[in-house]
């Protein structure tokens, strides 16, 4: 078997030690005579499972006691609405936006379904380009919240600092989480689908503070009826992640890559190799004028890595040849265009080696 090097935006590469074992256990898992997809989710072996997902998510990320850990479904485009209804959903309730790219846009367009939800700061002036400062962030007072994406797939950007508001903060860490360190107590609520960094798609986790639990409960009172069950963070809390059937493999699959992290020596650890790998592709793509880079250098991204050509048809030339050689999934975004490297986790230091040593053939051959 020969395995390219995989940029994928996500669903994205994952640690082939883990995928080996996610092999085994899908013919046998453990001693119980049956694959870990065919096991019920109510049986102890898969609440072993889902027990050590969680120790080891609060681990890494240093998630305080009483934060709740969730695995739920539907992805973080679930979760924009989700979090909306139940943190937004009573009457006379406001919440502001960082709106620093597509996700982050689409995030604002479903909690204006709830509630009265508007751009804390708009980017699309300056293309997404940058990330606003915390002064240039027009929180209102008395929001219920101020939510925000960490990373942005599509236009390169990242925040490389927490935000310094006075109400409290939610987070779309899709594509960032678990790459480095984060203040997890600074946060009420943060969200990820786990085809980034944490393994396949059909997983999301989520984290909740106490305000966060508590403002849930609060708003399923406060409307007729309650939440509908399936979005109610309070039912997801009492269930332990079990009100439905969750995606057992996925979970199985997310505690393995947490477990592989744990073995990498941690997000201390990760993030180290991260920046490398961000620094020697960026170090390329500033070194002639060939390649034009889409993020200014403040806020440039250590996940996405996002550039373009001279010509779309060089573009798609590059595309094509790195394709061929063994480099994939390095087309931009189908609303943005150019080029993109997705460096998650997964994603070595040999695999960025590749793609530099490509990039300058192919400076040779067209510049």
């Amino acid at each position: 078997m020969s395995r390219c090097h995989n940029f994928s935006a996500g669903p994205a590469a994952l640690p082939l030690p883990v995928l080996h074992e996610l092999q085994a256990a899908l013919v046998e898992f453990g001693d119980t005579g049956a694959g870990i997809m065919e096991i019920s989710h109510r049986s102890k072996p898969f609440e072993a499972v889902l027990a050590s997902a969680e120790a080891r998510l609060r681990r890494l990320m240093a998630i305080p006691d009483d934060y709740v850990v969730l695995f739920l479904q539907g992805g973080a485009s679930l979760q924009f609405y989700m979090l909306a209804l139940n943190l937004l959903g009573d009457e006379g309730a406001a919440a502001d936006y960082v709106v620093t790219g597509t996700w982050a846009s689409k995030a604002l367009q479903e909690a204006r379904r709830v509630g009265d939800a508007r751009a804390a700061w708009e980017g699309k002036a300056v293309e997404y380009r940058r990330l606003p400062t915390d002064q240039e962030l027009t929180v209102r007072e008395g929001a219920r919240y101020l939510h925000y994406t960490t990373n942005n797939t599509i236009y390169g950007t990242q925040f490389h600092r927490t935000p310094k508001v006075s109400v409290p903060l939610v987070a779309d860490m899709s594509s960032d989480i678990c790459s480095r360190p984060v203040d997890t107590a600074a946060h009420d609520l943060i969200y990820a689908g786990a085809q980034k960094n944490l393994g396949p798609s059909g997983v999301t986790a989520v984290i909740l503070s106490p305000w966060a639990q508590s403002q849930s409960r609060q708003t399923a009172k406060a409307l007729p009826g309650g939440l509908p069950a399936m979005l109610d963070y309070g039912v997801a809390v009492d269930n332990t992640s079990m009100y439905n059937t969750p995606n057992t493999f996925g979970i199985f699959a997310l505690e393995r890559v947490l477990a592989w992290l744990e073995g990498q020596g941690g997000l201390s650890a990760m993030e180290a190799v991260n920046r490398q790998k961000a620094e020697r592709l960026y170090a390329e793509i500033d070194r002639s004028g060939f390649w034009r880079p889409r993020a200014d250098k403040a806020d440039r991204s250590w996940m996405n890595v996002a550039w373009r050509l001279p010509t779309e048809e060089l573009e798609a030339r590059f595309v094509k040849e790195a394709s061929a050689a063994g480099l994939k999934e390095l087309k931009g975004h189908r609303s943005a265009g150019g080029i993109r490297a997705s460096l998650y986790n997964a994603t070595g230091l040999d695999a960025v080696d590749a793609l530099v040593g490509f990039m300058r053939e192919f400076e040779r051959n067209n510049g």
